[in-house]
């Protein structure tokens, strides 16, 4: 997660009094406002439940009325401080920061706690309706759904809520995956947009945790769903006797054969995002980003307009950060920033083992950054807990204060409809080399941007591995 503040404002209090309240944005976004007072308290209990040894220092209380410039250092400190709390392992995914956030969320957009009703959507369109509070976290709103669904306990930890945005034209963008320090009622109410919406999705990629969720019903419909879903999006490439084979099994009815075929098919498990902008090979490179299957693949189209293709291997990317940057944005003024309005551009970067000895930073500039980075990071995640002989379900958090909610009404998942036709006109990826073995590399350095969205917002990579001579 990746937290800023980049600006404050300056309000009134209930006895007419001013204050400065400080904007915490998560992942590019707005999720509350604050007063430093308020992340005092914060600190406080941190330091009480961890002690001053774990929690980062906290910007000193003034005596006199700050100056514009005191507000602005003070910003950047306080900037500082959450980026450390939330880089803490233990601290910052602490139900005292989580909680915190969660209730400075619902304080910031108004919203009262009382019940309601959500709607949140499969991959088929269809919608589940779960009756919630409006400050129930994310895992709680999760539990209604597999509650609602039927879905079985062991499996709950499979499935995630995300945040996506459906055009009218049916374009289809990951916002992000939604976090245990937020209220999904909240987060997509506060949007005031229809086209935004919750999604249940699987939340792994190893396509062999598919058979733990084939063996329940609820799990064998929705993972079903999904595929049907990401073919008929183009994200998953058939041809057209591959089509054909699928549409057979459907009109039969035959759900695990279906999927059991279309895990053989390219970029199955994969998630698309929206066509953005790289340096690689050339710079201002127009490129469409995949996830999926330990890699990002690249699909992109040089200035001369030749298409090319291929795959960068997590397993070889040492390292990776996000940066933020304020562009100004024009406004009919004649320098077209004297508004004073601005949009944020995000930017991945990761170092890339191209050959031994050899790496070169990649870099993709696209609005949804942050959720390839987060993606980047499940994936290394899978892939540690595999290395060490574990399971995907020692990856699952159990919640601590109680059994499942479960409802007396229950919905059934619905089977999607038959496949729409295939696009021809698609062609085979060519993958880059990625036989593994070792290589001594420099440390991790430090970041110098200022742009950064984290200081020093390095991500290092324990599944890096190098390639010996033997590879080239």
């Amino acid at each position: 997660m990746h937290f800023s503040i980049p600006e404050t404002e300056v309000r009134c209090g209930e006895n007419g009094s001013t204050y400065v309240a400080y904007n915490i944005h998560v992942n590019g976004v707005l999720h509350c406002q604050v007063r430093y007072s308020q992340l005092l308290g914060l600190h406080e209990q941190l330091r009480k439940e961890y002690g001053n040894n774990v929690v980062p220092a906290f910007p000193p209380k003034k005596i006199f009325t700050l100056t514009p410039a005191e507000v602005e250092q003070r910003r950047e400190q306080l900037e500082k401080y959450m980026q450390a709390v939330r880089q803490d392992p233990i601290v910052g995914n602490s139900e005292v920061f989580n909680s915190f956030l969660r209730k400075a969320q619902q304080e910031t957009q108004q919203i009262p706690t009382e019940e309601v009703q959500l709607d949140v959507h499969l991959s088929n369109g269809q919608k589940v309706k779960v009756n919630i509070l409006t400050s129930d976290q994310t895992e709680d709103v999760l539990e209604a759904v597999a509650s609602k669904l039927d879905l079985s306990d062991d499996l709950v930890g499979y499935f995630s809520l995300f945040l996506v945005r459906e055009g009218k034209d049916g374009s289809y963008s990951f916002v992000r995956k939604l976090q245990e320090f937020e209220l999904p009622y909240v987060s997509v109410t506060s949007l005031r947009n229809p086209e935004y919406r919750i999604v249940l999705r699987k939340s792994y990629w190893d396509s062999s945790y598919d058979n733990d969720v084939m063996d329940s019903r609820v799990g064998l419909n929705l993972l079903y769903a999904q595929t049907v879903s990401d073919i008929e999006r183009g994200w998953i490439l058939v041809n057209k006797e591959q089509h054909r084979q699928l549409k057979s099994l459907q009109e039969k009815g035959s759900k695990k054969e279906f999927i059991r075929l279309a895990q053989t098919l390219k970029y199955f498990g994969y998630i698309k995002f929206d066509p953005c902008i790289t340096d690689f090979p050339e710079k201002s490179c127009h490129v469409i980003v995949s996830a999926g299957n330990s890699e990002l693949n690249f699909h992109v189209k040089l200035p001369n307009e030749q298409i090319k293709e291929g795959s960068f291997k997590v397993t070889r990317m040492r390292c990776w950060r996000v940066t933020s940057s304020q562009v100004p944005v024009a406004n009919g003024t004649a320098n077209g920033g004297s508004s004073g309005k601005s949009e944020l551009k995000l930017e991945l970067a990761f170092e890339y083992l191209m050959s031994k000895d050899r790496l070169q930073w990649v870099t993709i500039s696209s609005p949804q950054a942050i959720m390839m980075s987060i993606c980047l990071q499940s994936m290394v995640d899978e892939l540690m807990v595999k290395k060490s002989g574990g399971s995907i379900k020692k990856m699952l958090r159990k919640r601590h204060n109680g059994s499942l909610r479960r409802s007396e009404s229950q919905q059934a998942v619905k089977s999607p409809p038959l496949l729409d036709s295939p696009d021809s006109n698609k062609e085979a990826v060519v993958k880059l080399s990625s036989k593994l073995t070792s290589v001594t590399l420099r440390g991790i350095s430090t970041s110098n941007s200022g742009n950064d969205i984290s200081g020093n917002n390095f991500h290092g990579n324990f599944a890096f591995e190098g390639i010996g001579d033997d590879d080239l």
